[in-house]
């Protein structure tokens, strides 16, 4: 997915420097040595992805009695993961974690490490090839229907929307696409649905949404399939187009968002979007580094209920753990359970 290249945030910075400090050189590892976890993180421009980060460098200590090596940012480039899964590889890690932003790509590599013994842990997305130890996301299908829900049922089943999409080479994306337009075309069939494939671009995304202010002036509705990155392109460009009007007041356009960011939730409270659907960031970082761990200490697990409420199933090319997402509100958006909410220890 191509990225917006931004100066490194503080906090992701402070990843690095946190991860890094805690971690070997680089050298072989020696037999008596503690296993090695390898973290790469997919991009540097997002409030989600920092996020994560940051929860990695607090949440550490889940894989205590591992050896944490410095972790890496792949900022999209297929290539640039792929060069850093063979340093992983070179290196002796035995549990590494990758969030692939094209989910079509390197599953010769992810081969190539499971056959080494090397447990991959792919987060917030699921690679369609290539073997994985275990998948820890959000159900997508599930984010995709309630967005629609919940913006079909504010524009009462009438008027026009548009979805501005995230890279479609994301199974994530793909997966919320297919079921907004499954539920729209079931439940809300008189609404005009505008779909625009921003190929992850938030230029793309502003662009479209200002063509589409002109071409369709009565739209109602906006579902940001990736809420961190186009949450403040999006109302920039509504504010000029003299649409960013708060809930509650006639002329204002209905918008749902996805992650759950600090910035969409305090977007919630001052009414200039309606909802979004919280990833749960924190509990991607906790149990992206507590299955590292159980792949790099020789831990297996099977399909079925898990005891932190979520449920591990099949997957043609390895195992999910589909973890819990929250539709927010101005209802709940203060609710100090949303990651979006908690601040560092």
């Amino acid at each position: 997915m191509p990225a917006v290249r931004r100066p490194l945030s503080l906090c992701a910075l402070a990843t690095a420097l946190l991860l890094a400090g805690c971690t070997g050189t680089g050298d072989e590892p020696s037999p008596s040595r503690a296993p090695r976890i390898a973290v790469d993180i997919p991009r540097s421009d997002s409030d989600f992805w920092n996020s994560f980060g940051a929860r990695l460098a607090e949440d550490r200590t889940t894989a205590a009695d591992t050896e944490l090596l410095p972790v890496t940012f792949s900022d999209g480039d297929v290539q640039r993961l792929i060069d850093h899964l063979g340093a992983f590889r070179r290196a002796g890690a035995k549990g590494v974690v990758i969030a692939p932003q094209d989910t079509r790509a390197a599953a010769a590599d992810l081969d190539r490490l499971a056959a080494a013994d090397i447990g991959v842990v792919s987060v917030d997305t699921r690679p369609e090839s290539g073997w994985v130890y275990m998948v820890v996301r959000a159900d997508n299908r599930a984010h995709g229907t309630k967005a629609c829900e919940f913006l079909g049922g504010k524009l009462g089943g009438k008027g026009s929307l548009v979805v501005l999409q995230d890279s479609l080479d994301s199974l994530n994306s793909y997966e919320r696409s297919q079921a907004f337009a499954r539920c729209m075309q079931s439940s809300f069939p008189k609404i005009t649905v505008h779909r625009v494939d921003t190929g992850g671009s938030t230029e793309k995304a502003a662009a479209a949404l200002k063509e589409l202010l002109v071409t369709d002036p009565g739209l109602d509705g906006v579902y940001l399939q990736g809420g961190s990155p186009f949450l403040e392109p999006v109302l920039t460009t509504l504010q000029a187009r003299g649409r960013l009007v708060p809930a509650g007041r006639p002329g204002h356009l209905t918008v749902v968002s996805n992650d759950g960011t600090p910035p969409e939730l305090a977007a919630i409270r001052t009414g200039l979007i309606d909802a979004t659907v919280s990833q749960p960031v924190d509990l991607y970082a906790h149990y992206a580094l507590f299955y590292a761990h159980a792949a790099a200490t020789g831990r297996r697990f099977e399909p079925g209920p898990t005891d932190h409420g979520s449920t591990i199933v099949a997957i043609p090319n390895g195992l999910e753990d589909q973890l819990p997402a929250t539709l927010v509100t101005r209802q709940n958006a203060d609710d100090p359970a949303l990651w979006g909410n908690r601040t560092l220890r």
